[in-house]
Formats: C-alpha cells, sequence, structure tokens
C-alpha cells in the first residue's frame, strides 16, 4: 500500500450521462431567463424614451407656439413623432393650452404603464 499515491476519482465516469444532461438543461434554463429579463428592460426604456420624445416635442411646440399642441395626431404632423403603432399605445389627454399634457405610454404586447 503506498501511501503517498492518491486515486484519482471518476464523478464524470459514474454520473457522466445524467450530470451532463442536468447541467445543460441548467444553463439553458438560465441564460433564457436571462436573455427574457434583458428583453423587458430594453422594452422598458424604449416605452420610457418615447415618453420623453412626445413631452419634449410638446414642450418644444408650445415654446414656439405659445401654446400645447391639442393632440397627438398634431405632433405626429408638425413635429416628426413616429412611434410602432402596433407595439405603442399614448394615451395624450390635453387639460388647457398652457398645461403640460398628462403623456402616458401603454406596451401592447406586455401591457406595462409608463406615465
Amino acid at each position: 500500500m503506498n501511501r503517498f499515491h492518491k486515486q484519482r476519482r471518476r464523478i464524470l465516469s459514474e454520473r457522466g450521462p445524467l450530470f451532463s444532461f442536468l447541467l445543460l438543461a441548467a444553463l439553458i434554463l438560465l441564460s433564457s431567463f436571462g436573455i427574457d429579463s434583458f428583453s423587458s428592460s430594453a422594452s422598458a426604456r424604449q416605452a420610457e424614451s418615447l415618453r420623453d420624445a412626445v413631452i419634449r416635442s410638446a414642450v418644444h411646440c408650445y415654446a414656439v407656439e405659445g401654446a400645447y399642441p391639442e393632440s397627438l395626431a398634431y405632433l405626429e404632423k408638425h413635429y416628426g413623432i413616429t412611434y410602432n403603432k402596433d407595439r405603442y399605445l399614448i394615451d395624450y389627454e390635453v387639460t388647457a393650452s398652457n398645461i403640460l399634457p398628462d403623456v402616458t405610454v401603454f406596451l401592447l404586447d406586455e401591457q406595462e404603464v409608463y406615465h
């Protein structure tokens, strides 16, 4: 008996296929959660950016014309606001011509609200 000779343990050879399959499944699951999380945060940032663009255009209109625009269609026509109408719904509520309109952006496919 040699006290200084270490025997190698073969963990993978005993449970090789099962261990490899479980490791692969765990990696696929973790990567899919990461991609989904990244996608939803990107959509949230896009909706927030769209809301900011509408507000900036409304403020620009107020500075140039002396009144906030009466509708979102006016901003689209005269100030170049464009967005994907299949993906976003913009609620543009005007209180008065001298009060900043309330702008709310809805993500249609995820049902999240950015106000």
